[in-house]
């Protein structure tokens, strides 16, 4: 039984897998055209290369279809509830940083902080009789933080195209999305709040707890591992 482990299927997350597991001794590349999935693995014996997009392989992991995967560490805590019982993270692999935050209006002068934002929530629904809307494609994590942070006067709104843009289309008052530079925030007028952020992403190593591990699969590992320089505790 060979052993599975699932990384992002095109652009730049891809290369940077690829670079990161070759400078290792373990090469990965992708067979065939652009619209066939499939891929293959030299430097250790057993390891099969199972392309996906990196929003699938956290579902892939709890699932046990997969014994690794590659993904952005936000997208795990997203789309897993209590992920840790779920996957074992291996590695932080030193890329694809980004970082998860709630941001505001620029004009809001007096909202610099949560504190501020739960405020500027309440007065909001006092206002306007409905809660204070922040869209967002990740539900979870912002929720968890409010709920964490107490603020209660509030609604999550799903962001299915650019999440910047929903303030500006008044379809939100606020908004909580990944961004690397803050440049996209800054021209669509909005500021991230001084302690708005909510997790600090970076692909990620991780092994599914629930897979497939037999004894083959198991000394695939350890092999796969040391050849790495990592550790993995299931």
């Amino acid at each position: 039984m060979t052993l599975k482990i699932g990384v992002p299927s095109k652009g730049r997350l891809m290369e940077k897998t690829f670079d990161w597991f070759g400078a290792r001794g373990v090469t990965m590349a992708r067979t065939g055209s652009d619209r066939e999935y499939a891929g293959a693995v030299d430097g250790v014996a057993g390891v099969e290369l199972v392309l996906l997009s990196a929003g699938e392989i956290p579902r892939d992991l709890a699932a046990g279809r997969i014994h690794l995967g590659v993904t952005g560490s936000d997208l795990v805590r997203d789309k897993l509830a209590d992920w840790q019982a779920q996957v074992a993270e291996i590695a932080p692999l030193g890329f694809g940083h980004a970082d998860l935050i709630i941001a505001v209006p620029t004009a809001w002068i007096d909202v610099d902080t949560v504190d501020d934002l739960d405020a500027a929530a309440a007065a909001f629904r006092a206002r306007h009789g409905h809660r204070l809307r922040i869209a967002t494609k990740y539900h979870r994590l912002v929720r968890e933080f409010l709920t964490a942070q107490g603020v209660a006067d509030y609604q999550l709104v799903d962001s299915q195209g650019a999440t910047e843009g929903t303030v500006k289309n008044l379809t939100a008052e606020a908004i909580a999305d990944i961004t690397s530079s803050g440049e996209t925030l800054r021209a669509n007028h909005l500021k991230i709040l001084s302690d708005g952020l909510i997790h600090a992403s970076q692909a990620t190593l991780f092994a599914a707890r629930a897979a497939d591990w037999t004894s083959d699969t198991r000394a695939t590992l350890n092999t796969l591992c040391a050849q790495l320089g990592v550790t993995a505790s299931l």
